[in-house]
């Protein structure tokens, strides 16, 4: 081959070859899409995985035991799964109940993901002992904070659709207390209030991440339960083993979910926060010195 040639071919090459963009952001400073929220939470997720995950199972764990009364009372152990009309009462008590454990497990998991959030934001990746440490961690306001939350999700669940509205409404509870350092009595609002902004984008999302998960997590727990059955794993004879197996499924997906769930809190928040805050330009205005806390910190 002639050397100016191929000289030529190569430059070619160089011109139009694709740029190298190096690692992918978690959360690019910019209004993500939808699709670009969801993939920011999983990695979220994947990189703080380590830390979540364990906290979620052992939630998940505490969740599935504070529910085992009332799953006996509403008669739907496995394999019956389906409940009788007369039991119908304490089946949507159940159900009830279930949804404000989310809500509280979903909160307390959001406290170590939203400081994972905000680190990505600003370009690095927080460490488990950076996240485990107490100091400005707000885990004190969260603590208190969570449980009422809860409550009204539980309500809010008594009286059906209302659930809708109220699980959407505090997504960004924990980042509010973590990045946005506002106190815990202004919490609640300023997590309603971004929520139901710019027609209540921020809740719907959070409704549709929480659908997603709801579907895959209903059928991983079943295909796994009546897998198990069916390989002859699991002794349908005994009442006891069907329901430690049944506890032990939910415990396992719930532990991936909720700490998913949280990471998607964390990020919508963010994204939130840059499409009617312009949390991006002011991040890209600030001088140089600045601390985490006080460029992530809300106006107020």
């Amino acid at each position: 081959m002639i050397p100016g040639r191929a000289a030529a071919r190569h430059q070619d090459r160089q011109e139009y070859a694709l740029p190298d963009v190096g690692p992918t952001a978690v959360l690019p400073r910019r209004p993500l899409t939808v699709g670009e929220l969801l993939d920011s939470a999983v990695l979220l997720l994947r990189g703080q995985g380590r830390l979540l995950i364990p906290l979620g199972a052992l939630l998940a764990v505490g969740e599935q035991l504070l529910l085992l009364p009332l799953r006996h009372a509403a008669r739907v152990d496995p394999p019956t799964w389906w409940p009788e009309l007369d039991n119908f009462g304490w089946v949507w008590l159940m159900l009830a109940v279930g949804a404000g454990t989310e809500a509280v497990i979903i909160t307390l998991l959001g406290n170590p993901a939203a400081r994972a959030a905000g680190a990505a934001l600003l370009g690095r990746r927080a460490g488990v002992a950076e996240l485990l440490r107490p100091r400005g961690a707000r885990w004190g306001a969260t603590l208190l904070l969570a449980p009422p939350v809860g409550a009204l999700v539980l309500l809010a669940s008594l009286a059906g659709p209302v659930w809708l509205l109220a699980f959407g409404m505090w997504g960004s509870l924990a980042a509010a207390l973590v990045l946005d350092r506002v106190p815990a009595w202004r919490a609640l609002d300023r997590a309603a209030g971004l929520a139901l902004r710019g027609g209540a984008r921020a809740a719907g999302i959070r409704l549709l991440g929480y659908l997603g998960w709801w579907l895959l997590r209903v059928g991983l727990a079943l295909g796994a339960f009546y897998g198990l059955a069916s390989f002859d794993l699991l002794d349908l004879r005994e009442p006891g083993m069907r329901t430690l197996t049944a506890m032990a499924v939910f415990a396992a997906v719930n532990a991936v979910a909720y700490p998913a769930l949280a990471c998607l809190d964390a990020v919508l928040h963010l994204d939130n926060r840059m499409r009617t805050e312009g949390l991006d330009i002011r991040l890209s205005r600030s001088p140089a010195g600045l601390t985490e806390p006080v460029l992530l910190a809300a106006d107020r």
